[in-house]
């Protein structure tokens, strides 16, 4: 039997074993999934120990951590500067990133286009992703963070500039107005249990022709609510999180997934969240 996990400080409940375990399932793949809660003081002495496992997820805070200890990046994660995938052979770490097929599959199912006009409301891991691939689509770019993280999206903003030699825009949230195309929230607001809370005000929202919010906790944020009330096309981030599991899938076996198994591996993580 072939084992993986994710490791992540703290990682409380985590649908990943869930939605590993299904997946396993669909191409009959004969493996264990468990969580590894790791301190980040503690990630450099629990590598070795990890290097037993056939592979494993990263998630917060390691994904950038684990990159000094691993001895191969693929291009994304080398491009992003966060690993969230790791594929062990022949005792060799490699570091993928499979967010970002994740969010690029979840906007397809969802029927969205990455194009025109994009904001991103947020500055941390994966609202810099979300900001990678909106330039690499050719969207025009707004990143859109609270006052205290201003200096994060600046940072953001020079990196694409010297990466992909594109030019993006950085505002703060209450300066946003105006129409967007695509609205990608990477912020936790929203999230359980501030569920009352979102990243903008009702009427901004709806000037937007599409909504993506990373968060998949309710499944139903504010956000998503004042999307569906416009009749905007949107998606939570549940989607994401199973896509990436299955791109993660796909590295470490060399398998393939199609809508329909997404389809349903969604439905049964639904249902296990709400027994929550």
């Amino acid at each position: 039997m072939k084992k993986f996990c994710l490791i992540g400080y703290p990682l409380g409940h985590s649908m990943s074993p869930v939605i590993h375990r299904e997946l396993f399932k669909i191409n009959n793949i004969d493996a264990s999934y468990e969580l590894q809660e790791i301190s980040p003081e503690s990630l450099t002495d629990a590598f070795e120990t990890l290097k037993e496992y056939d592979g494993f997820n990263v998630t917060i805070p390691h994904k950038t951590g684990i990159i000094p200890c691993l001895d191969k990046l693929s291009h994304r994660a080398e491009l992003f500067g966060a690993v969230n995938t790791v594929d062990v052979k022949n005792g060799k770490a490699e570091g993928h990133n499979t967010d970002c097929y994740g969010f690029l599959k979840a906007l397809d199912m969802a029927g969205i286009e990455l194009a025109g006009k994009a904001l991103v409301c947020g500055s941390g891991g994966v609202s810099r992703m979300f900001a990678f691939e909106s330039v690499l689509a050719g969207t025009d770019l707004t990143i859109a963070v609270r006052d205290d993280d201003i200096k994060a999206a600046m940072l953001i903003k020079e990196e694409i500039k010297d990466r992909l030699s594109k030019v993006v825009q950085v505002k703060r949230l209450d300066e946003i107005d105006g129409e967007y195309d695509i609205l990608i929230n990477g912020t936790p607001v929203g999230m359980f249990p501030k569920t009352d809370a979102c990243v903008l005000p009702k009427e901004k929202v709806q000037k937007c022709k599409a909504v993506f919010d990373a968060v998949y906790n309710p499944r139903e944020t504010m956000l998503i609510k004042y999307a569906k009330e416009a009749g905007i096309k949107c998606s939570n981030g549940l989607p994401m999180l199973v896509w990436q599991a299955a791109v993660a899938q796909e590295i470490w076996f060399g398998v393939k997934f199609d809508m329909n198994d997404i389809k349903n591996v969604l439905n049964i993580t639904e249902r296990e969240m709400e027994k929550i």
